[in-house]
Formats: C-alpha cells, structure tokens, sequence
C-alpha cells in the first residue's frame, strides 16, 4: 500500500469498516489487557523476529526493520520501568504495543503487521509463553526433586512403617519413601518435555486463517524463535489450543502429586503419627489457641491443587463447541493457564526449602516401629521358601498375627510352642525373618526397599540430577 495513503480514524486497529465507534462497555467487556500484558516480552519478541523477516524477503527495507526493533525494544523497556499505560480501549497487549509503535515511526510501525493477523499472532506469544513456563517449572521440579533426595541421603537407614489403605503394611526405608516422590515428579518433567515439544510449534505466518500472498519466509522466523517446526495447516494453527490444555492438565497433576505429598506429611506430623517434625517457619499459629502449631503451607498446597484441577475442566469446556480457526471465545484461555502456571510455580517454591527443613523422629519412629506386625509378609514368605505353598502360609501367619493381636504382643514374642501349633515344620531359623529391620534387609527384588537397591538408586538419582 502506497504510503500517501492516510491511515484510516478509527483508533481500533479494525475500525476502517465501522460506522459507529465502540460503546465504552464493550470496551470494558471485551478488553484482555489486564490479563494479557504479561504477554509483552513474547509480543515483542516475535514481532523483532517477524520485522527481521519482512526486509530478508523484501518486503520492507532493511531501514525500516530496523526502525521497527529499536522502536520495539524502547517499549519493552518502558513496560518494564511501569512506564507504559495500558487502557481498555486498546483492547490488548498486541494493540498496545502496536499503537506505540505507531506514534513513534508512523507509517513505518503501521508496516510492522503485515504477512500477520493477531490471530497468529497471539497465538505464537501464548506458545512462547507457556515455552519459557515449561523450562521454569522444570527447573522448580528438580529443585523439589534435589530436596527429597537430599532428605534420602540424610536418612540412609532408617526403618519406617509402610502404609496400604492408611494401614500400616510392610516395613521400607525412609529413603526409599522419600525417593518415591523423585520417581512421581521425573514423570512429570517427562510429561512436560513431551508437552513442550507439541508447544515447540510456530504458527506465525498462517495470517487469521488462510495465510498470506505475500512471500513470506515462516523457516526465518522459526529459526529466529527458536522454533522445532512450522505448523503446517493455517486454519488449525492460529486456532489450535490442544498445548494450552495439554500444559494445564499436565501441571495439575504435579498438582495432585504434591497435594498427596502434602496429605501424607500432614498426616506423619500430627502427634498421633509423630514421624516428622516440620520447619516451624513453614507453618503457622492459632488466633485462639496458644500451642496450636498449624501445616498451612502443606494444607495451601493440597487446596490449591483443587483449583488447577478446575483450570483443565474450565479450557476443556471452552473448546469443545468451538468450530474450526479463531473464534473470539480463545481469549478466555489464558487467565485459566497463567493461573496454573503461577499456581504451580508457587507451590514448586515452598515446596523445596519446607523439605530441606524436615526432619524425621527418630525415637518416636523407633518406639512405634513394632506395632502392626509389619513384619508377617516377611514371616510368610520364609515359608515359601522353605516350600509352603502361599496360600497355606499366608492363612498359618494370619493366625499367628491374630494370635498375637490377641495377647497384645509381637509375632516375635510368641514362643517356638506357638508358632508350631500353626506350622508343624516350625523352626527356630524362621525368627531371622521377624522384626521390622529384617524384613527390610530380607527383600532382593529390583526396585524394592532391600538397602542394596536403595542405596543404588540413591546413587542413580544422585547422577540423574546433578547431570547438565
């Protein structure tokens, strides 16, 4: 378009067509940019990378791009000094910053949207956005990851009751428990570099739906992002939110993980478990009662997990009556994703120091260590291996164990006369299997509590997370 031509008066950079100008409570209605501009550094990054792109193809002069980054990254600098006034009436962060853009250089800055719609546009800023949350949250993960290992190594022997349906079960490693949680959050880092690997993808270029006649170069800018690949069908691009829902369902169920990590250890520090003691800073008091002190940080986070959950159901809800390319509903998918990114990334915060001041008790540990027979799997499978068929060995220590409840006593404190009542073959060598300790060292399958596979998966996390 020759520049002699005036622009047209509307301020809205849609308004040629209109008659009438938009009623102020539209403006109100409809505006994102009290939400969206925190969308300005990916705004101006791929608008730099888009203007660079115009002069390699000739379709601006090299002068005039460079106009356009100088005049880009002023504004940047202005948003970030709080410099930069943001009014409903530009209804976005893209017109924003469109706007003052064009107050500066004039028909030059009018040139920068060309080849583009805001539908590819805001498109490609959500994608760089939720890019650069992916790295920060995976980052925050092996901070976690770092903490609960550290705890683990810390506790290298350590004997703990085991819980199955909040009962206890079977004796384990505190270090085995612990490394549990490193297991839970690396398939949550898998999940987010799979996830990110579908939001690697530039839809810039694909214009509102069609694409573009003009000779545009999308490989340019691919490149200049930092992009794995081009999205290859312009209708699905600039419309495509499947990695906005991807990435909320993915960060809700880190969510869950650490809600669950937060149950138990709410639960392990109650004086009724007593296992652990919690970093008095990492919790709070009681407005009534003075010994009150109370897991807040550990109950906000199994509560603000309830609420990511809700983000996943609300984007999924506004998808599914969507038809195909950009429908104006896209907007309301990103106060629902910067909630869970924050979300998370707080959780992921307090997460690692709350650990890292954890301490087990060890006497109270010890005192309670007995209780529960935890040790009858143990004496089970010793009479498997001496050739008693599970079923039958599983009902003789039943038995036993409500022999024992009955007196109010071990399994180990029942005598050889007791245990021979139940299992005629009984033999004194079957007491190297009683006692929560020994059934810890008895176990030798891969992956279970046995101290030789603890300590060699506490070498492999210690590798794992220290590599580049």
């Amino acid at each position: 378009m020759p520049d002699s031509i005036h622009p047209p008066k509307s301020s809205k950079a849609w308004g040629g067509v209109f008659r009438e100008p938009t009623d102020k409570r539209v403006e109100a209605f409809s505006q994102s940019v009290s939400f969206d501009k925190r969308l300005a550094n990916d705004d101006i990054d791929g608008s730099i990378a888009h203007a660079r792109m115009l002069a390699v193809c000739g379709i601006i002069s090299a002068e005039e791009a460079s106009q356009i980054v100088t005049g880009l990254e002023e504004i940047r600098s202005e948003i970030a000094r709080g410099e930069f006034e943001f009014t409903a009436a530009k209804e976005d962060i893209h017109l924003h910053i469109e706007s003052a853009l064009t107050a500066r250089l004039g028909d030059t800055g009018r040139k920068l949207h060309t080849a583009r719609s805001r539908n590819d546009q805001v498109a490609t800023d959500l994608r760089l956005h939720c890019r650069h949350a992916i790295d920060r949250l995976d980052s925050g993960l092996h901070e976690v990851q770092r903490a609960f290992l550290d705890f683990a190594q810390r506790e290298p022997g350590l004997v703990i009751p085991g819980y199955t349906h909040l009962r206890r079960a079977q004796p384990v490693l505190a270090a085995h428990q612990l490394l549990a949680w490193c297991e839970k959050f690396q398939r949550d880092r898998q999940r987010l570099a799979d996830c990110r690997s579908r939001t690697n993808i530039l839809p810039l270029g694909s214009g509102a739906l069609a694409g573009t006649s003009l000779p545009i170069d999308r490989e340019h800018v691919r490149h200049a992002l930092d992009f794995e690949s081009v999205a290859a069908n312009s209708l699905d691009a600039a419309s495509d939110r499947d990695f906005v829902c991807e990435l909320a369902f993915v960060l809700s169920l880190t969510a869950v993980h650490l809600s669950q990590w937060a149950e138990e250890w709410i639960l392990w520090s109650t004086e009724e478990f007593g296992f652990l003691r919690l970093p008095e800073r990492f919790c709070t008091g009681s407005s009534i009662m003075p010994q009150k002190i109370n897991p807040d940080v550990l109950e906000l986070v199994r509560g603000k997990s309830a609420r990511m959950i809700g983000n996943v159901q609300a984007l999924l809800v506004l998808l599914k009556g969507l038809p195909t390319a950009y429908n104006r509903d896209l907007q309301e998918d990103k106060e629902a994703i910067f909630d869970s990114i924050d979300t998370l990334e707080a959780m992921l915060g307090v997460t690692a120091p709350l650990v890292a001041g954890t301490k087990f008790d060890h006497a109270r540990v010890a005192a309670t260590l007995e209780r529960g027979h935890l040790d009858a799997t143990s004496l089970m499978e010793a009479l498997i291996a001496a050739g008693v068929p599970q079923r039958t060995a599983h009902e003789a220590v039943g038995h036993l164990v409500r022999r024992a409840m009955t007196r109010g006593v071990s399994l180990a404190e029942l005598s050889d006369e007791e245990f021979g009542r139940e299992y005629a073959n009984w033999k004194s060598s079957f007491r190297s299997a009683l006692g929560a300790s020994r059934a810890v060292e008895r176990m030798v399958s891969f992956g279970s509590t046995a101290p030789v596979q603890v300590a060699d998966q506490l070498a492999v996390w210690q590798h794992r997370l220290n590599a580049p």
